[in-house]
């Protein structure tokens, strides 16, 4: 049987369609800089240095995406620093949009990350020891707690030169303006006095 040569041009066209919408593009130059400071546009110096731990979840983050390396326009790529004091915790959060592998350096965290409602939002957790590295899909909802006398330090990379950050507690008793107690209430089965004494807590 005779193919026209139209046919496999649609096929063609369609399968050049799906392959681009499945993957990113290839980048069509070396880099992308979002500025004519070229001097700067590739480096960061300071990942060497604690962060400050001083706060209520006794952590901090110290961020290189593309805010302080231009350089990473368009790369899909970006690193965190996590400082933890003893039994300190990154709470959970979620990035919507990157996965995170992450490798600790010192201490020992208990981390992990729990799957979508269509997966019956398993719990998927583990100790990690110094070397040891753990991934976080993207967007699952994920933590890590310090639960050493010590403090731990772990480094992460993230699949985007700006991964965006959503804390669970934060956005949702905190959110501006608040969201509605009874509403919350209702979706986390408490009374709407303890909803509003979180909302005040974590009031902006």
């Amino acid at each position: 049987m005779r193919v026209s040569l139209s046919l496999i041009l649609i096929t063609i066209l369609a399968l050049v369609i799906s392959f681009a919408k499945a993957y990113d593009p290839s980048p069509l130059q070396d880099f992308c800089v979002a500025t004519d400071d070229i001097k700067i546009d590739f480096f960061f110096s300071g990942l060497n240095k604690a962060g400050n731990t001083n706060n209520d979840v006794k952590s901090n983050v110290t961020t290189v995406n593309v805010d302080q390396i231009p350089g990473l326009n368009t790369m899909g790529i970006s690193l965190v620093r996590i400082d933890y004091a003893p039994y300190g915790q990154n709470p959970p959060h979620t990035h919507p949009r990157a996965t995170e592998i992450l490798v600790l350096i010192e201490g020992t965290l208990y981390v992990g990350f729990v799957s979508s409602n269509q997966d019956n939002n398993r719990l998927f957790a583990k100790v990690l020891h110094p070397g040891d590295v753990f991934v976080f899909p993207i967007g699952q909802i994920h933590f890590q707690v310090n639960i050493g006398k010590t403090p731990a330090v772990a480094f992460a990379g993230l699949s985007s030169q700006n991964a965006g950050v959503i804390t669970i507690a934060n956005t949702v008793f905190g959110s501006n303006p608040p969201i509605n107690p009874e509403v919350l209430a209702q979706a986390f089965q408490l009374d709407v006095n303890v909803v509003k004494d979180l909302e005040a807590k974590f009031k902006n």
